[in-house]
This record gives C-alpha cells, sequence and structure tokens, in this order.
C-alpha cells in the first residue's frame, strides 16, 4: 500500500498539471503554447533564483544561525525566503508577459499561463519523486555498506527507514501540495495581468506580497506544528487563490482584452490575434465559468 502511495503521490504530481492545461485549452479556446510560456518563464527565473538563494541569501541565514534560532529569527529568514521567491518568480512573470507573451493578457489566458508556471514545477518535482522511488525500490533490502561510502551508510539507513514507515496518506501530502501551489500561480497570474493591463506597480507589488506570505506562511506552520498543519495552510492559501480569480472575473471587462504599448513589430500579428480573440469572445463567456 505504502509503495503504491508513494508511485501514485508522484505521477499525481505531473498528471493534474497537465489534465488542468487540457480542460483550460477546451474550455477556454485557448493555445498551449501559454501554457509553454509560463513552463519556461518558471524555469528562466529559477536561473537567477536558485544562485541568489545559494550563494546570497543561505550564507547570510546560515552565518547568523537564523533557522537553528527558532522564534522571530526562524520567521526572519522564512520571510526572506519567500520574498526571494515572490521577487524573483513575479517579476519574470510580469517581464514575460509584458514584453513577450501577449496572448496572456485576457484573463482566461493568463490563468493558463499561470498553469504553465505552477505546472511546470509540479511535474519538476514529480519527475524527482518518482525518481527517488525507484531508488528507494532497488535500495530497499540492500545492504547499503556495499553500495555507498561509510560515511554516507548510516544516514541513508535512516531515510530508508523513513520513507519506508510513514503512513501511506502522508505520501500522497506531495500531490496535495502542489495542487494548493498551482491555484496559487493561477491566482498570481491573474494579479500580474492587472500590472500589465493598467500599469504602475501596484498589483505587481500584490503579487510578490502574495507569493511572500503563501511561502512564508507555510515554512512557520510546518516548523512549529508539522507537516499535516503546513498543508492545511496551503490548502487555506488555495482557497484564497480562488476568491482572487472569482474577484478577477468579476472586475474582469471584456474589453480589456489585451495590454497597453504593444511593440509595433508586433501589431500586424496581433491585430489578425485581436480579429479572431473578439470573434469567439461572446461564445467563451459562458465557458469561462471555471475561472
Amino acid at each position: 500500500m505504502l509503495a503504491a502511495a508513494h508511485l501514485l503521490n508522484g505521477l499525481l504530481m505531473i498528471a493534474v498539471p497537465l489534465a488542468l492545461g487540457v480542460v483550460l485549452a477546451r474550455r477556454g479556446r485557448l493555445s498551449w503554447s501559454l501554457f509553454g510560456a509560463g513552463a519556461a518563464t518558471f524555469v528562466a527565473s529559477q536561473f537567477l533564483h536558485i544562485p541568489f538563494n545559494n550563494l546570497v541569501l543561505a550564507p547570510f541565514v546560515t552565518e547568523r544561525g537564523m533557522f537553528a534560532a527558532g522564534g522571530l529569527a526562524f520567521m526572519a529568514a522564512a520571510l526572506l525566503y519567500g520574498l526571494s521567491a515572490g521577487v524573483f518568480e513575479e517579476v519574470a512573470r510580469f517581464v514575460v508577459m509584458r514584453r513577450w507573451a501577449y496572448e496572456a493578457r485576457r484573463l482566461p489566458s493568463a490563468i493558463m499561463f499561470g498553469a504553465g508556471h505552477g505546472g511546470s514545477e509540479a511535474i519538476i518535482l514529480g519527475g524527482l519523486v518518482l525518481y527517488g522511488f525507484f531508488q528507494a525500490v532497488a535500495l530497499r533490502g540492500m545492504d547499503l555498506a556495499e553500495t555507498l561510502p561509510p560515511e554516507k551508510v548510516e544516514a541513508a539507513a535512516a531515510q530508508m527507514a523513513l520513507y519506508w514507515s510513514i503512513p501511506w496518506y502522508q505520501a500522497l501530502l506531495g500531490a496535495v501540495e502542489r495542487v494548493g501551489a498551482i491555484c496559487f500561480h493561477l491566482s498570481a497570474s491573474a494579479l500580474v495581468l492587472q500590472s500589465v493591463r493598467r500599469g504602475g506597480w501596484g498589483w505587481l507589488a500584490g503579487a510578490v506580497a502574495w507569493h511572500t506570505l503563501f511561502n512564508t506562511a507555510t515554512l512557520i506552520v510546518m516548523d512549529r506544528w508539522g507537516v499535516y498543519a503546513a498543508e492545511g495552510t496551503v490548502i487555506v492559501g488555495a482557497g484564497i487563490a480562488l476568491l482572487i480569480l472569482w474577484a478577477m472575473k468579476r472586475r474582469d471587462a471584456p474589453g480589456e482584452e489585451i495590454g497597453m504599448r504593444i511593440p509595433d513589430t508586433a501589431q500586424p500579428h496581433l491585430g489578425r490575434r485581436l480579429i479572431k480573440d473578439e470573434e469567439i469572445s461572446d461564445d467563451s463567456l459562458e465557458d469561462s465559468r471555471y475561472l
């Protein structure tokens, strides 16, 4: 049962975002290129985000013992990591939607973009989960001393014992977390869309703050109350994200499909695309209830 749960966890982390993409593409008549653009945006943001965390933020936090100290110091460290994720990912989302992903300037399209952003993260993590599962299956019952250096045997044995002893339902928490995270990314894309459409930095700052809060709260709750409380926090965050989407849909003006200041070189292509969007927009309104 536990082995099946570990396997299912990885498969769901990959399948859920792809299934969401299928639903959004069919119901909203949206292109998978939007999903791909969101996925590429997440991956590109990590080329700056991960080095910054490893080379700047982690040494800063470690030298001051912020995580080990607990209390306010731990909260401050969690806030810094949450802010780091918010700045790099939301600014990347804004730049791509502002400069290149012109078709993501309608709310349904921005949500498809967000599905790709959060979905790519889930798919990558799902692949890592499956890799770890097959490794654990291969090493189960083996003498680790025959395959690992002596200094790594004890730690590996402890990890293996934990992996194969947790309740089966705990093995599925990774998939639950990804569902919540994807909901968050849909709402973040909707917030960034407002910044792209209306100009100014207020909406972008709101997206960064929302990202920071989502990540920081999860880390703090995990430290204080454990994994189940942390996953509950993610689910609460997902509910808030869906409320944000509902509010964005209510205020979304049908005429605001494409934002401002589009480069002249993009006009011929976008003109054809706008005509197409206008032709289908009336028919698509009823199909947009899933937002």
